[in-house]
């Protein structure tokens, strides 16, 4: 931790030397993912419900995801960028460094300005809590921030995942991107407006349903398309660890695997 913080801050640094650079792109990366909403809110000019659910219940699913995926590209979203490095051979730049790989590679070019997309999230998040019909028990109050984390968590797993898949793909950051990008715009729609064998696929294969969908259904009063226990509505950082394990085997055997471009 303490190396990526000094990466971080090398990049922070080198970012805010140029403010109003800054500035002008995080207000871009703000418009460009807020489009993703306002798409949203045309549709429901033209109907009352989407899969049952009104506007700000899929609010409330798409500013939960769109935080928790927010706070995972910002923190590892340079992971992707793996293979480029191990094609062109600055990777081994890296494995020289007497620092862990696994923190350059996520710090590298770290970009401030992703900061956008967790402020639009936060935005409609805060918007839906005070607009949704939900009884706030003590329970639903806290499984909120519970989910966004654990979500986030879930996201940045993936990534590690991705990006240790890459030490023999080489080429697959787009592979990569289907499952974060690909997962977090799935994730901001009603489960029941998406096929069972998809819906069951994103919960006991790639578990993106714990991010968001089974903790706000509970929230939300909502049944499970799937008729799952309902404890697993509080299974999100459980799963969120356990996504850690296979996510850190992964990278530590591309990493061994790994013998640099050759001649």
């Amino acid at each position: 931790m303490r190396a990526y913080a000094l990466i971080v801050r090398m990049w922070v640094r080198s970012t805010m030397a140029y403010r109003t650079s800054f500035v002008l792109t995080a207000l871009g990366n703000l418009a460009a993912t807020g489009l993703d909403f306002l798409t949203i809110v045309l549709m429901f000019a033209h109907i009352h419900a989407l899969g049952g659910f009104t506007l700000p219940e899929v609010a409330l699913l798409y500013g939960a995801t769109s935080t928790s995926f927010g706070i995972a590209d910002l923190t590892l979203g340079s992971m992707d960028r793996l293979g480029r490095r191990v094609r062109d051979g600055t990777l081994d730049v890296l494995l020289l460094r007497p620092a862990p790989v696994l923190a350059q590679v996520a710090a590298d070019r770290f970009a401030l300005r992703r900061l956008g997309r967790i402020t639009q999230g936060v935005l409609v998040l805060g918007w839906a809590l005070l607009r949704v019909d939900v009884r706030w028990s003590p329970v639903n109050v806290a499984l909120v921030p519970v989910m966004l984390v654990s979500g986030a968590v879930i996201f940045g797993a993936v990534y590690v995942a991705g990006a240790a898949f890459q030490f023999l793909a080489q080429d697959a950051a787009e592979v990569q991107s289907s499952v974060t990008y690909g997962g977090n715009t799935m994730l901001q729609y009603p489960p029941g407006i998406f096929a069972r064998d998809l819906v069951r696929g994103v919960t006991f294969v790639v578990p993106l349903a714990f991010v968001n969908w089974l903790p706000a259904l509970h929230v939300l009063g909502r049944p499970d398309p799937l008729g799952l226990p309902g404890w697993l509505d509080f299974a999100s950082p459980a799963v969120a660890l356990l996504c850690c394990l296979p996510a850190a085997a992964a990278w530590r055997a591309g990493l061994r695997a790994y013998r640099s471009t050759g001649s």
